[in-house]
């Protein structure tokens, strides 16, 4: 649904985010210090804000230079400036929720999340920014983690700068709960953790793979079986860590790669006596079957627990009901 953004912030007014100095950047300079801390923000902008005064380090104005022994605090008034040079584009945007800081989206498959090569326009970006275009002075216009273009479901989006710090730490504390719905291939006995590191397949640059243990980034994926077919299962993923393609990678990595992905699903398999309804539908799912269902978070302003949840889409529906009706067959045959 289209909405009118409400509460959008004063262009140019500087906002004050407050942050620990953590233990492990100990030792660096307080501009590498602050990049650390702050991803979100260039490093020039952020020697800049040094500079001039709007960077602080227990309330004192220092020099870049100067080393942190970490437990300080760091006061940042940080001012908006045009982050994105993406478009607004009047694109359809089911807003679950919206206040001055952060809005909860459902987004559809089929959505691209960021403007890139061969999607410069029609993504998540272009919407938001039509829906409000003060997210321009935002970092991403306000992003702050991505579901890939064929998964669907819940993000939380920020709507201003000390919304954006927060909501990264957040996620970067593994504070932020996501569960996932996926529809896998195989019947699976029980739910487990996949505890792999994930990196670039080292010989298609397009895919993410497992890796051997100290290399790539730690990732971490629980799962539980929610409901078994004869041939495939329906789990509840919740992530500890969110890096590329997670779900996706690890489900394929334990043999259970999830129906209609392009990338890891493997050759097409049908089961044994499938029905003809079983069979068109498997052929006919021309994506991941994954969705983002739950999502909740503590509002990085006013420190309310937020918890949402999205109901699996039509598509992902009626291949369940499929699946289902296929095993009732198949056992009562």
């Amino acid at each position: 649904m289209n909405q009118t953004a409400p509460d959008a912030i004063e262009e140019n007014e500087p906002e004050c985010i407050e942050a620990t100095v953590p233990e492990h950047v100990a030792g660096k300079r307080f501009d590498q210090a602050l990049a650390e801390m702050f991803p979100e923000f260039s490093r020039s902008r952020l020697t800049e804000w040094i500079k001039s005064g709007d960077a602080l380090l227990d309330g004192e104005i220092v020099k870049p230079k100067v080393a942190v022994n970490g437990g300080e605090t760091v006061s940042l008034a940080a001012r908006q400036q045009v982050e994105t040079d993406a478009v607004a584009e009047d694109i359809p945007l089911e807003v679950l929720y919206a206040d001055a800081d952060v809005l909860v989206v459902n987004k559809p498959a089929g959505l691209v999340v960021h403007p890139g090569a061969g999607n410069p326009r029609g993504t998540m970006v272009n919407a938001l920014l039509h829906y409000d275009p003060e997210l321009a002075q935002l970092p991403r216009a306000g992003i702050v983690h991505r579901l890939d273009k064929d998964t669907s479901g819940l993000m939380v989006v920020a709507r201003s700068l000390r919304a954006h710090a927060g909501l990264i730490e957040q996620l970067s504390s593994r504070a932020v709960h996501r569960q996932y719905v996926a529809v896998v291939q195989g019947p699976m006995v029980a739910g487990n953790t996949v505890d792999a590191p994930i990196d670039r397949h080292p010989h298609d640059r397009i895919r993410m793979a497992v890796v051997k243990e100290g290399s790539g980034r730690e990732a971490i994926t629980h799962y539980r079986v929610r409901e078994k077919f004869r041939s495939h299962t329906v789990v509840e993923c919740r992530l500890e860590t969110g890096r590329t393609h997670q779900i996706r990678v690890h489900m394929a990595y334990v043999k259970h790669p999830l129906i209609g992905d392009p990338l890891y699903g493997g050759s097409f398999k049908l089961p044994k006596a499938a029905t003809e309804a079983l069979v068109e539908a498997l052929r006919g799912f021309r994506r991941q079957a994954l969705h983002a269902e739950k999502l909740s978070f503590t509002h990085p302003v006013s420190g309310d627990t937020l918890s949402f949840e999205s109901p699996l889409p039509a598509d992902m529906v009626a291949l369940i009901d499929t699946l289902r009706d296929d095993t009732r067959q198949f056992n009562a045959a």
